[in-house]
C-alpha cells in the first residue's frame, strides 16, 4: 500500500522527540496558550521573515479571522479563486462579504492576474489568492494591481507553508497570510491548527483579540470574539516539525522531479515557473485518462485524489449567486486533474512503482 501522504512513517522518524515533548506538555498542565504556543510562534515568525504569527484553531479560521481583523466586511466583494478547498469561500461568507471568483491559469492552477481587473467593481475590497498545491501565485503581479486599486491582498496559505516567490515567503508579502497545519499539510499538526502571518501591528493585536473572546485582558471583552486558540499539545509538534520544514519540503520537491522526468511523455506534469519555488503540498497532473489511471493505481493498492472535481463556482452552495458564471480553465482543470501520492519520505523505489503502474494505463 502507497498512501497519499505517510504520517505514520513520519511520526516514527520523531516519535522519541514528539512523545517526551507531549509528556512533559501533560506534566505541566499549561494548556492554552502555553509556553509552547509562545514559542511556536516567534519561531514560525523568524523562519517567515515576518514580525507577527498569531496562531488559532484550523486554516479556515485563520481565513475568518483575517478577514475580520482587515475589515471586510457585509455586502464587500472579495476576488478569490475557484480552484480550491471550500473553505477560502466559506471564510468570505462568514464575514458576510461575497466571493467573486476569477478563472485560473492552465499551468499553475493559480488565480489569473491578467483578469482580476475586469472583476473589481466599486464593491470590491479584498483579493484573496490561493498558492494551490505549494505553488505560490503571481504576487507581483497582484500586489501592484491592489496598490493601484488600493485593494487588500490576504493570502490562502494554506497549501504552501515554505515556499518562496521573489525572495519571500508565501504569507510575507500580502496584509495578512492563512496557514493552515491539518496533519497532511507540509506542515501539519496531529489534529486541527492554523496561524495568521501579518508585519502589520493593529492587525496583529486585533487577531490576537479576536481569537480570544473578544478579549485583550482577562474577563475584559472589547468586542465580539472566537474561541479560536492553537492547542498546547499541537504547538509541540508543530515546534518538532518547523525544524525540519526545509528538510520536508525538499523531499517533496526531489519525487516531484522524479514523477515529472518518468511521466513527462504520458502526462501534464506540474508547471513550476521559475519565479516561486513550489512546495509540492500536492503533485496533481493532469490526463485525459484520468478514471483509467485511478483504476490501474488502485489495483496496485497505490492511493490518488481528485483535487478538486467540482469547482466552487459549481457547487451547490453557490448556485443560485453563480447562474451562468463560466470558468472554462478551471472546469477543464477540473475535468482532468490528479493528485499522486507525495510525501517527504516518498522513495524512489516507491516513485517508480507507482509510474510503472501508471504507464500499464497506458
Amino acid at each position: 500500500m502507497i498512501p497519499m501522504v505517510d504520517l505514520k512513517g513520519q511520526y516514527l522518524t520523531i516519535k522519541e522527540e514528539v512523545d517526551n515533548g507531549i509528556l512533559e506538555t501533560l506534566d505541566n498542565t499549561r494548556f492554552i496558550l502555553g509556553p509552547n504556543v509562545q514559542a511556536f510562534e516567534k519561531e514560525a515568525a523568524e523562519y517567515l521573515g515576518v514580525k507577527h504569527a498569531v496562531s488559532c484553531a484550523s486554516g479556515t479560521d485563520a481565513l475568518h479571522l483575517a478577514l475580520l481583523a482587515a475589515g471586510i466586511k457585509a455586502g464587500d466583494e472579495v476576488i478569490t479563486s475557484p480552484f480550491t478547498f471550500i473553505a477560502t469561500a466559506e471564510a468570505i461568507r462568514y464575514v458576510g462579504a461575497k466571493p467573486v471568483y476569477v478563472d485560473i491559469k492552465p499551468d499553475t492552477f493559480n488565480i489569473d492576474p491578467d483578469l482580476i481587473e475586469n472583476a473589481i467593481t466599486d464593491k470590491t475590497t479584498a483579493i484573496l489568492p490561493v498558492h494551490i498545491f505549494g505553488q505560490p501565485a503571481q504576487m507581483q503581479a497582484i500586489m501592484a494591481i491592489a496598490s493601484k486599486h488600493n485593494l487588500k491582498v490576504i493570502e490562502d496559505c494554506a497549501q504552501s507553508f515554505g515556499a518562496e516567490i521573489n525572495g519571500k515567503m508565501t504569507g510575507a508579502i500580502g496584509l495578512a497570510g492563512c496557514h493552515s497545519f491539518f496533519p497532511s499539510k507540509n506542515l501539519g499538526c496531529y489534529g486541527d491548527g492554523g496561524m495568521v502571518t501579518t508585519n502589520d501591528d493593529e492587525i496583529a493585536e486585533q487577531l490576537r483579540i479576536l481569537r480570544n473572546h473578544g478579549s485583550s485582558r482577562q474577563y475584559h471583552h472589547d468586542i465580539i470574539g472566537y474561541n479560536s486558540r492553537l492547542d498546547e499539545i499541537q504547538a509541540v509538534v508543530l515546534r518538532i516539525k518547523l525544524k525540519r520544514i526545509t528538510d520536508y519540503n525538499n523531499g517533496r520537491r526531489n519525487a516531484a522531479h522524479l514523477y515529472s522526468k518518468l511521466l513527462k511523455d504520458f502526462v501534464t506534469p506540474p508547471h513550476e515557473d521559475g519565479i516561486g519555488t513550489h512546495i509540492y503540498h500536492q503533485y496533481t497532473v493532469l490526463t485525459d485518462k484520468r478514471d483509467a489511471i485511478q483504476e490501474v493505481l488502485k489495483e496496485h493498492d497505490i492511493s490518488s485524489a481528485v483535487y478538486y472535481p467540482i469547482p466552487l463556482h459549481k457547487q451547490k452552495v453557490f448556485a443560485n449567486e453563480c447562474q451562468g458564471i463560466s470558468l472554462p480553465v478551471t472546469e477543464e482543470t477540473a475535468r482532468r486533474c490528479l493528485s499522486l501520492p507525495i510525501f517527504p519520505e516518498l522513495s524512489n523505489e516507491q516513485v517508480n512503482t507507482i509510474v510503472a503502474a501508471i504507464k500499464t494505463a497506458f
